[in-house]
């Protein structure tokens, strides 16, 4: 009888459902088919041990930063991520989705070690709540040996202050004229999004000192905030050049449904919360139309959601079949835990073809994927335990 319980209970344990419900990633490597000519994939484990991990930069030399929501700023190197994270971090504000956000370079890094971050910054009004918060972007000086940063300063604050302790995602981009994409954070109410006084669900264009660039759209106008390049979005997490038409492409993280990708458009309204194909969290629709003149339609909508997260487009060589293929990370797919994922999309001329997912067996949420500067592809899985995993031929 023992025996049998005994066994009883490590069949359960080792179920796939009671593993995707602990989200366990197991040690790998895992081979998996695609629907495509690329064939078999390997998935390989880089390294683990992040504390729910946001964003990614890969240094000239190899090494890799990754910023994690707790407030820390770590480092890959040699396939191991170094013990001591980064020292000269700014304070960041935790939460619920809220913290140490994305990390990007500096296009002339290896001249200047300039790191760009983004995090939550605590503060307080001027009508005086006790909790007060929204997303800062700061920017600081990497030493040579990647322990610390130095003069680490506030390069621009947005004015998207809420009593709410979440920060709902961030992505920086640099654009090849040298500007910087800002995603600004989505809040939980249905007006500020619209606001042009609000930086509260905007895509922001700064320059590389935070500052405001003449030709903005809105520069001039009294009724924008200038730094605001596109409106009525929920909450951007992916950013991406398309690079056959040079185009800006944005993830947008929406609701029960309504996740999307948009192509940016300068001074583009995307409809938020007045339009959207999805529904709020309690099964309400959030709009009662999915379109409206004026609004611009997302290019690719997912129903139900699969609470999209980075963004990317495939250039490399290691995978020639993938040429251009646009890849997505996703959190759950339908709001049910352990079916976290990232999707392949291929694109004719028309738009949208194919749609695979990949890496959904390993029951991990996915926060950013990226290609690497060798070609492959790395996703970074936002747990507790996180992971940076990276995507290979199986040759």
């Amino acid at each position: 009888m023992w025996r049998s319980g005994r066994l009883l209970l490590v069949l359960l344990l080792t179920s796939p459902l009671v593993q995707a419900q602990r989200n366990d990633l197991g040690e790998g490597p895992w081979l998996f088919n695609t629907y495509s000519p690329a064939g078999k994939i390997k998935v390989s484990v880089v390294t683990r041990g992040f504390s729910n991990p946001f964003g990614m930069a890969f240094l000239p030399n190899g090494d890799i930063l990754i910023a994690e929501a707790a407030g820390k700023l770590r480092v890959i190197h040699d396939r191991k991520l170094l013990p001591n994270a980064v020292n000269g971090i700014p304070a960041v504000a935790k939460g619920a989705t809220a913290g140490l956000m994305d990390v990007v370079l500096h296009p002339d890094f290896s001249k200047n070690r300039l790191v760009y971050l983004t995090y939550v910054k605590a503060g307080k009004p001027p009508s005086g709540e006790d909790y007060y918060s929204t997303m800062a972007l700061a920017r600081g000086r990497l030493n040579d040996d990647e322990t610390a940063l130095s003069d680490v300063k506030d390069i621009f604050v947005a004015d998207a202050w809420s009593a709410v302790k979440g920060g709902f995602g961030s992505r920086l981009r640099f654009a090849p004229d040298g500007k910087l994409f800002m995603s600004s954070p989505f809040r939980r109410d249905f007006v500020n999004p619209q606001n042009p006084h609000s930086d509260i669900s905007k895509l922001l264009r700064l320059n590389d000192d935070g500052s405001i660039p003449s030709d903005n759209p809105f520069v001039g106008n009294k009724d924008y905030l200038p730094e605001i390049w596109t409106i009525g979005h929920r909450a951007i997490e992916g950013i991406a050049y398309n690079p056959l038409t040079g185009d800006l492409w944005a993830s947008e993280h929406g609701p029960q449904g309504g996740d999307e990708i948009n192509i940016i458009r300068k001074r583009g309204n995307y409809g938020w919360p007045l339009v959207s194909f999805g529904r709020d969290y309690d099964g309400s629709r959030v709009s009662q139309v999915p379109v409206k003149e004026g609004m611009l339609l997302p290019y690719v909508i997912w129903v139900p959601s699969i609470a999209t997260t980075g963004l990317m487009f495939y250039t490399g060589e290691k995978f020639p079949q993938w040429k251009n293929n646009v890849f997505v990370g996703g959190l759950m797919r339908g709001r049910i835990p352990g079916t976290g994922h990232i999707e392949r999309i291929e694109f004719n001329a028309d738009g949208e073809q194919k749609r695979e997912s990949l890496l959904e067996e390993l029951h991990q949420r996915v926060r950013d994927v990226q290609q690497g500067p060798d070609g492959l592809l790395y996703v970074l899985t936002e747990e507790k335990n996180g992971a940076l995993l990276v995507i290979e031929p199986a040759q």
